[in-house]
């Protein structure tokens, strides 16, 4: 199996308060909907996200691990932008959108800067300055000292 990831699938309590949050807030296209069901963002090159009813996901995945309350089960999602100042922007954009807000954009014993928010489902994003990350012409992730 190749290391490639095209599809990342968060089970979601509302479709329409995700779809509201990411499509309606966020700005985000859809590239493919059934209402009430599922919807699908493209995230980057050859990568979509979907949001899908964590009831439905039940009958493809079996028994998936999804607190009917509360905040998600860990799996966070990040994107790495240009700058300390971009890191406040997107969570503030965020923030406008709905999002709650987890942790503001500081400096981090690393040596970047991030800042976290929860969507409606309690998912969380890390937005993060790493300048030791920069992304080649080919689309590789080099990874540096921060």
């Amino acid at each position: 199996m190749k290391p490639l990831v095209t599809a990342v699938t968060l089970g979601v309590r509302d479709v329409r308060a995700s779809r509201e949050f990411y499509i309606g807030g966020l700005g985000w296209p859809p590239l493919f909907e059934e209402e009430g069901e599922i919807f699908f963002v493209q995230i980057a090159h050859g990568q979509i996200l979907a949001l899908w009813n964590v009831e439905s996901m039940r009958r493809e995945y079996g028994d998936v691990a999804r607190p009917a309350s509360g905040p998600a089960v860990p799996v966070p999602l990040g994107q790495n932008v240009g700058s300390p100042d971009e890191v406040n922007e997107v969570v503030g954009q965020a923030l406008a959108a709905g999002a709650t807000l987890v942790s503001a954009g500081g400096y981090q014993p690393w040596g970047g800067y991030s800042g976290c928010f929860a969507d409606p489902d309690g998912y969380r994003w890390d937005i993060v300055f790493n300048p030791g990350l920069s992304i080649g012409d080919d689309g590789a992730v080099l990874l540096g000292p921060a």
